[in-house]
């Protein structure tokens, strides 16, 4: 069946397919946010022990990351792909039977299994059905997912929750996801023998044949381009983590908005910011490409630096639609990242490693990022307030622009070496 020709009928079908599964994967991911002024309340959390719920996920999914990239590399990763999503999907409908503290924090861990066997296979997969010079459209359009997908999960958290509860709320989100597992699990792939007739250079699948694994592995720390790609994408991370996970209540708290209200509303501006932010990435990309090999960079790094001053507007803005309005524009630039860093992955990476080199990226980001970020702010606002602790986001998203335009030093000379 991997020998029969792929139409871009069938092509479309896949990237469709897989965008409406990594919509769901943000959906259980951020739904446990839209749901923290309830479960504060219900348990008696402190904002270091809502933070840590974050962080417990994100520890979990760095951490087993490496090994589903190694599994992506060497085995099936249709088969990877579909048992992450039946485990975080059964993770999440379990959340809602959780009556104690160590039970979320078991079921939360779990999803971060499961979403991290998805996420280490996925840009690879869809990235195989199309060439070079398309592949910032196409990972923004699979990418879209994350502003749409965490928007339901907030918007479906706040209605849900204040009208079932928040148990209820997580059985409800996390059956969806099951529909999906066999049409994910029977997806056809391109076989890695056979990309150099699809998209990848046939002397660089010789020389990487002839390469043993786990040097190839070495190489990536050698890759000065992954290395700083990978370093400002933690530190973006670490921004838009400890934001989307804290910005619903800040605005309950500092807005006095109900849960439903303050969901909705966070909501439908980050589905609106980031599905025009991250779209607009990945053509901004593709043309800026065409004319600078650091094209993608470019774009990314300004996105940040562009938007550090309407992260600080929002988090100190007294009135709520001058909150609001700051959101929209700070989540834009941050969103306009997403397609072409993802992007500058695939490009500078072998494919028979492509897998491993996100593992590896995911580790590090979330382990610098939002693995840490959550449960930093949590206790920053317990000793300052929550205002005062959201502050040090927009100097860490600045901080991401700068290493974008250091890493755009060396990525021509790095991405000439895989010619794929």
């Amino acid at each position: 069946m991997s020998n029969i020709p792929i139409s871009l009928s069938y092509r479309r079908y896949a990237l469709g397919l897989l965008l409406a599964v990594n919509m769901l994967n943000y959906i259980d991911r951020q739904i446990l946010f839209a749901l923290f002024p309830l479960i504060k309340t219900d348990l008696n959390l402190t904002d270091t022990a809502l933070g840590f719920l974050g962080s417990a996920f994100m520890i979990t999914y760095l951490l087993v990351a490496p090994l589903f990239g190694w599994l992506g590399d060497n085995w099936s990763r249709t088969k990877l792909a579909s048992g992450g999503l039946v485990l975080w999907s059964l993770a999440t409908a379990f959340t809602g039977f959780a009556s104690s503290y160590r039970t979320l924090l078991f079921a939360r861990s779990a999803v971060g299994v499961g979403e991290a066997s998805f996420g280490t296979v996925s840009p690879g997969l869809v990235s195989d059905f199309f060439p070079r010079e398309r592949r910032g459209r196409v990972l923004s359009l699979f990418y879209a997912a994350i502003p749409v997908g965490s928007a339901l999960g907030y918007i479906l958290g706040g209605w849900l929750g204040q009208r079932y509860g928040w148990h209820r709320a997580f059985m409800l989100v996390g059956i969806p996801g099951l529909l999906f597992a066999v049409p994910v699990a029977l997806l056809r792939t391109i076989p890695r023998e056979a990309k150099h007739t699809e998209h990848e250079s046939p002397k660089h699948i010789t020389a990487t044949k002839k390469s043993d694994l786990f040097s190839d592995y070495a190489d990536l720390f050698r890759n000065r381009s992954f290395v700083w790609n990978t370093l400002a994408m933690a530190a973006m991370t670490f921004a838009i983590g400890g934001l989307a996970q804290w910005i619903p209540s800040f605005l309950n708290r500092l807005h006095s908005l109900d849960v439903a209200k303050a969901n909705t509303l966070f909501g439908a501006t980050t589905v609106v910011a980031g599905l025009l932010g991250t779209l607009s990435g990945g053509w901004l990309g593709d043309r800026w490409q065409k004319k600078s090999g650091t094209g993608y960079l470019m774009i990314s790094g300004c996105g940040f630096l562009i938007g550090t001053p309407f992260a600080v507007w929002a988090i100190l803005s007294p009135d709520l639609t001058g909150c609001i309005t700051a959101i929209f524009i700070a989540e834009f630039f941050l969103f306009l990242n997403t397609g072409p860093l993802n992007t500058v992955i695939i490009n500078i990476t072998a494919p028979t490693v492509r897998a491993m080199a996100f593992a590896i990226n995911i580790f590090f980001i979330h382990a610098l990022g939002d693995a840490v970020s959550p449960s930093i702010l949590g206790f920053l606002s317990d000793q300052w307030g929550l205002r005062s602790a959201l502050l040090i986001t927009p100097g860490v998203m600045a901080l991401a622009g700068i290493l974008c335009f250091v890493c755009s030093r060396y990525v021509v000379q790095d991405m000439a070496k895989t010619d794929g």
